[in-house]
């Protein structure tokens, strides 16, 4: 297996200026997956409960995604609900219900022991920990994390970024993360605290990556109308490792810029629908023409 990825399988309730959706199917490890298997072969380790539709499991498995890792339990699925505001960069959490998850021990199935590539979708950082102890040695393993885990759960989320390669995270949870307001100097103290590499994401002005020694800014693709922003910095992270993943893991200046531009890509298409509509039904020709127009948008040299 190239890649495996930990993290939910939910219902989200959204709200956004374009309407409103309920028991949309969600989840971190969703949205990550589905994107990463544009790349690579894709595992899933998370919990759903009794209420999780079998067709949307039979979707994601037809799409040639391993689900030995998704354990059945009784009682309800992880749910969201949220509200964006008009600017659709802000939004209130009115509801978690943890359901499962609340008593989730993740098992990793023996084949997926010696994944390549994993990445620790946004989950308690405990649970991120137990699923490492059970790996063999991954060449790559990225994280992500939110500002909730910076509050509740921050010495294990810290004892987490000790044994990661990359940390995906948006420019708030840097800032409260870091301590430092200026987003530069967020990553460099960040880096410092173990990962080689982290993915600040920006929301509709891109994304920007460090390492020591090296910075790489990627805008984000401008639309005309956002329909739904659920998901999609799980798109681009697990557009952006599937990405390396297919590279084998490796993670170098070209396969790094490569990636976050094919994460960045995905991401702006999920927008265009809610939940994950948009991500069931691209192919191959969406992708290449959107890419075409990132490299247009991007392009200076012709100028």
């Amino acid at each position: 297996m190239s890649l495996l990825i930990v993290g939910t399988l939910a219902f989200d309730d959204i709200e956004t200026p374009s309407g409103r959706v309920e028991g949309e199917i969600g989840g971190s490890a969703g949205y990550a997956a589905l994107a990463a298997s544009f790349c690579t072969k894709t595992a899933i380790v998370a919990v759903v409960g009794e209420d999780f539709p079998k067709a949307t499991l039979d979707d994601l498995s037809g799409r040639g995604i391993d689900l030995a890792g998704v354990e059945h339990a009784p009682g309800k699925s992880f749910r969201w609900s949220g509200r964006y505001h008009e600017n659709l960069n802000n939004r209130d959490t009115l509801d978690t219900q943890l359901n499962v998850l609340s008593s989730f021990s993740p098992k990793v199935p023996e084949h997926l022991r010696s994944a390549e590539t994993v990445f620790l979708g946004n989950i308690d950082p405990v649970l991120q920990a137990q699923v490492l102890d059970q790996l063999r040695e991954p060449r790559l393993v990225a994280c992500d994390s939110m500002n909730l885990w910076l509050d509740i759960a921050r010495p294990a989320l810290m004892r987490v970024l000790e044994r990661v390669h990359l940390l995906v995270v948006n420019d708030e949870e840097a800032r409260l993360l870091s301590g430092q307001h200026n987003i530069v100097r967020a990553a460099h103290a960040i880096l410092k605290m173990g990962p080689q590499r982290v993915l600040i994401k920006r929301g509709e002005y891109g994304v920007i990556a460090f390492e020591h020694g090296s910075t790489f800014a990627m805008p984000a693709y401008p639309l005309e109308e956002v329909f739904d922003p659920t998901g999609a910095g799980d798109t681009f992270a697990g557009g952006c490792i599937g990405s390396l993943a297919r590279d084998g893991g490796r993670v170098d200046a070209a396969s790094l810029r490569r990636a976050i531009a094919h994460g960045s890509v995905l991401a702006s298409l999920v927008v265009e629908k809610f939940g994950m509509r948009r991500l069931w039904e691209l192919s191959g020709a969406d992708i290449e023409a959107r890419r075409q127009a990132f490299l247009r948008l991007t392009d200076f040299h012709t100028i």
